[in-house]
């Protein structure tokens, strides 16, 4: 009976779950807004980890700026990161942290909209036609 989930996929679960410990608990920089991490992608060799995240903008900044200082203090901190990571999760290498925005959240959003805004408009179109 194969397994269900591959090292990689498990060892992604983990850096996710402790990652998002360490950035609540350690990370107290005021740039950095509210993160959910989405997504982890571990390489198979395990030589880098693309972690995927949103950002809630704070403090009345609009959304693209909160999510560029997040980014780049997510990305500076990433060394830090990866040494509070290595001493949770024992393995012999511990991947590169590479941060990106997940802009898949954002297109969801963008595509419930014009869904909602087509079938308003196919409403319209019906009531006229049933008025003539």
């Amino acid at each position: 009976m194969a397994r269900e989930f591959s090292r990689t996929q498990r060892i992604s679960d983990q850096v996710q779950k402790d990652l998002a410990q360490l950035i609540q608990r350690e990370i107290k920089d005021p740039r950095l807004g509210m993160v959910t991490i989405s997504y982890v992608k571990i390489a198979k060799d395990l030589g880098y980890a693309d972690i995927y995240i949103t950002v809630m903008a704070m403090g009345g900044k609009d959304e693209a700026t909160a999510v560029k200082e997040s980014l780049k203090v997510l990305n500076n901190a990433a060394g830090f990161l990866r040494g509070q990571l290595s001493s949770k999760i024992k393995l012999r290498v511990m991947p590169q942290l590479r941060f990106h925005f997940d802009e898949s959240v954002d297109r969801g959003r963008r595509l419930n909209d014009l869904i909602i805004q087509a079938s308003q408009a196919d409403g319209r179109n019906n009531n006229s036609e049933d008025g003539e």
